[in-house]
């Protein structure tokens, strides 16, 4: 299984890269669009601005290529929130690959932005790349903005209101969270998205 984690200057590639490691799994980091479509897996990580992230892309030439790849491709942190149509950060465009817009995150009393730390999935519907992942399991979150939950969500979690912490469409999907960072219920995760793919 040969896993392409795209070059998106995201501060967590090399965390990622270490996590498919620990799994036995081989990880090329590419901006090259050949490299792309020949992997077997794509992720797409990213922390940051998502304005900072898309010009990346279009500057690697990428664009195109993530937003017509048919094969499954895993957006993580900010990488998820590029897989939307568009981000209230920076009013920018993204690759439109699920339908909704990510707003920041409200603050209300006692709730501190951005959201750093812990936080519970809610599972809203069933998903291999959930398979034996608990409901209520925890997992490590940080983050300004976030997704609605829509019909594309699979787990939500909560920090003053609900929010989509996984999505699934077809043979893309995301994880607002770190899995790289998320101990055993992270490593399970990603080991179901390089075993299956979320099929």
């Amino acid at each position: 299984m040969r896993v392409a984690v795209i070059d998106s200057g995201g501060a967590n590639i090399g965390s990622v890269r270490y996590a498919l490691d620990r799994l036995g799994v081989e990880s090329v980091l590419t901006g090259d669009a050949q490299a792309i479509r020949s992997a077997e897996r794509v992720i797409l990580p990213g922390v940051g601005a998502a304005a900072f992230a898309m010009r990346r892309l279009r500057e690697l030439g990428l664009i195109d290529t993530i937003r017509t790849l048919d094969k499954p491709l895993l957006g993580i942190c900010l990488g998820m929130q590029l897989l939307f149509e568009s981000s209230e950060e920076g009013d920018v465009e993204c690759l439109g690959l699920i339908q909704g817009r990510v707003a920041k995150l409200p603050e209300a009393p006692g709730i501190r932005i951005p959201h750093m730390g812990w936080n519970r999935l809610e599972k809203v519907r069933e998903s291999s790349l959930l398979d034996g992942v608990d409901d209520g399991a925890q997992c490590y979150f940080v983050h300004s903005y976030a997704a609605p939950v829509t019909v594309d969500c699979i787990a939500a979690s909560t920090h003053g209101t609900r929010f989509a912490a996984m999505v699934q469409h077809g043979n893309v999907a995301g994880a607002q969270f770190h899995p790289e960072r998320s101990g055993e219920v992270g490593a399970k995760l990603i080991e179901n998205f390089v075993r299956t793919g979320g099929a």
